[in-house]
């Protein structure tokens, strides 16, 4: 038998809200409401601005913060609220509370009075106990600061690489070099600062031969040797000198010698230089990997990517700043900016520390210069830059076929003989990098990013100058000394360029020069051979065990993750195509 369900009697009402005065039913008689209006507004219709403590500081206990809400209050809005005569007030002693002190709260303001205590006594006896602050901050901070601003301690608060408390105010969300598609498709996942240390096979490769030799190069101008802050040499723009950073894919002389069988690993010097320094880097980048159906990788770049502009200070503890500020408001030291201008000094200063004319005794190799097309030249000559071809066999049937450069002929002694030879070198530009967002001038010798004047150290204390630079800038100096191991140079040139006038990015004066040798002065940035060789055995062994087609290996933009996607043959190719 089944039941039924009664609908219960609901007296309407057409004037007001709730039930009529003439209803007749007890059970809801005593019942309090809020009185409404149709015509009235609604004030809420949910609180979410109850009186509960919010999560303020990561230090403060879970705990303590249960206690401090004040559950009395929570969605007082919406309680009924009667008259003042319709109750009697009882109790009116306060409500004990728990105290809101936490273990957290209590600790800092232990450390501000200290804090007041320890300034105290610094103003009433100077270089005392009581200016621990400031021998603290002249030692880089903290307990790994102990040893100077210069070299610091990895697990302290200071020094190069430590932990800074404030340092994510200043922190900087880079964008990635290329924007990451949904088609792509992550195969590997790498820590960069283990990439070195899990090498296995450090041997140098068991045969290096010349391919091909193409181009010309000038001799080597001593008259550079004698530069001096006091004696300094205006840098000049070479615009009729044609520079060709031209990739893998696109060089017609690896085309052949790809289609003759030469090898099975192709690319430039930059690019593997790029990839045996990469430990070392901080920005974002990335690289473009083909594999054939028969196995033969081709390492390459993007024809839009920054990947040849030079970058500043890329290593240093404070980085040039992406916005403009009021000392600099055309932003000329920006990081772009100051990648053009790297690119453009070290261009500029690689030309002209050579001869020219009739003394210059050019050396012109077997092949010319396979990118210069003397037809459609419009007035520019290739630059004094000699392609030097070479095979690296690195045993387990993998033959590197890379594209190194040299610049310029010196005459100079043999390592271990008195006996003038003449040896092929390569050149490089440092340039001084002022931000006057930081104090930066030529009065100043130390800036507060940890930069030393030049035109003061530089004749007295080169030294402070060169392990500056190391600091500063450790991954570009580590990838020209690769690129030179890699041309097998004889010496290695690096030029000091300052700006005339820190406001002007357009003149610029060489300070100084100095020659070192390639693989010396790999020895002394602890620049190992060996981990070079392992680290590109490395990435040859990860795309021998991928499938056939294009990948892409980039640099996360803010961590030190290494990150290889596995893209669509057609990416990167579409762009070209559209602008045709």
């Amino acid at each position: 038998m089944s039941e039924t369900f009664e609908c219960p009697n609901v007296a309407t009402n057409s004037e007001t809200w709730g039930p009529p005065a003439s209803a007749n039913n007890t059970k809801f008689n005593l019942l309090p409401y809020a009185p409404f209006g149709r015509s009235d507004r609604l004030g809420r219709s949910a609180d979410f601005t109850s009186n509960y403590n919010q999560y303020n500081n990561q230090y403060q206990n879970r705990r303590d913060r249960r206690f401090n809400s004040n559950e009395a209050n929570v969605n007082s809005e919406f309680v009924y609220k009667v008259a003042e005569d319709d109750f009697e007030l009882v109790d009116t002693s306060k409500a004990v509370t728990r105290s809101s002190a936490s273990f957290g709260q209590k600790k800092r303001n232990n450390q501000n009075k200290l804090k007041q205590l320890n300034a105290r006594r610094g103003n009433d006896n100077q270089g005392g106990r009581g200016s621990f602050n400031k021998l603290q901050n002249q030692r880089g901070g903290g307990r790994g600061g102990g040893r100077g601003q210069g070299r610091g301690g990895g697990r302290g608060y200071g020094g190069r690489g430590g932990y800074r408390r404030n340092n994510w105010r200043d922190r900087v969300d880079r964008q990635a070099s290329v924007a990451v598609k949904p088609d792509w498709e992550v195969v590997v996942d790498m820590d960069l600062n283990k990439v070195s240390k899990g090498i296995v096979n450090t041997d140098p490769p068991k045969s290096e031969e010349d391919l091909l030799w193409c181009g010309f190069l000038d001799r080597y101008n001593e008259v550079y040797d004698k530069c001096s802050v006091r004696k300094t040499a205006a840098l000049k723009a070479y615009k009729n000198k044609e520079f060709y950073p031209v990739s893998t894919t696109d060089d017609p002389v690896i085309e052949k010698l790809a289609i003759g069988g030469q090898g099975n690993v192709f690319a430039t010097d930059s690019i593997l230089a790029h990839l045996m320094t990469c430990p070392r880097s901080v920005f974002p980048w990335d690289i473009v990997v083909q594999k054939l159906p028969n196995g033969t990788l081709f390492f390459d770049k993007r024809d839009d990517s920054q990947f040849d502009y030079l970058t500043i200070n890329e290593t240093a503890n404070v980085q040039p700043s992406a916005t403009k500020s009021e000392d600099d408001p055309e932003g000329i030291n920006t990081p772009e900016r100051l990648s053009l201008e790297a690119t453009m000094v070290n261009q500029n200063f690689s030309q002209q520390i050579l001869h020219k004319g009739a003394s210059s005794k050019r050396k012109e190799f077997d092949l010319p210069n396979p990118f210069f097309d003397e037809d459609d030249n419009d007035g520019m000559e290739p630059a004094s830059v000699a392609y030097r071809y070479r095979r690296f066999d690195l045993g387990d049937d993998i033959q590197i076929v890379c594209r190194t450069e040299l610049h310029g002929i010196v005459k100079k002694n043999k390592a271990d003989s008195s006996i003038m030879t003449d040896q092929y070198m390569t050149a490089f530009a440092l340039n001084e990098y002022f931000d006057s967002t930081k104090g930066n001038s030529k009065s100043n010798a130390t800036t507060a990013a940890g930069m030393v004047n030049w035109r003061e150290k530089m004749d007295s204390q080169r030294g402070a100058v060169v392990g500056s630079e190391l600091k500063n800038n450790a991954f570009k100096i580590a990838k020209w000394t690769a690129q030179s191991i890699l041309a097998d140079a004889d010496q290695m040139k690096i030029g000091f360029v300052s700006r005339n006038v820190p406001k002007n990015a357009m003149e610029h004066q060489i300070l100084a020069t100095q020659f070192y040798r390639p693989k010396d002065f790999a020895q002394q940035i602890t620049l190992s051979e060996g981990n070079m060789w392992g680290i590109m055995r490395m990435f040859i062994g990860l795309f021998q065990d991928q499938p056939e087609g294009k990948y892409v290996i980039m640099r996360d933009p803010n961590k030190a993750l290494l990150k290889i996607y596995s893209v669509p043959s057609g990416t990167f190719e579409s762009d070209d195509e559209d602008e045709e």
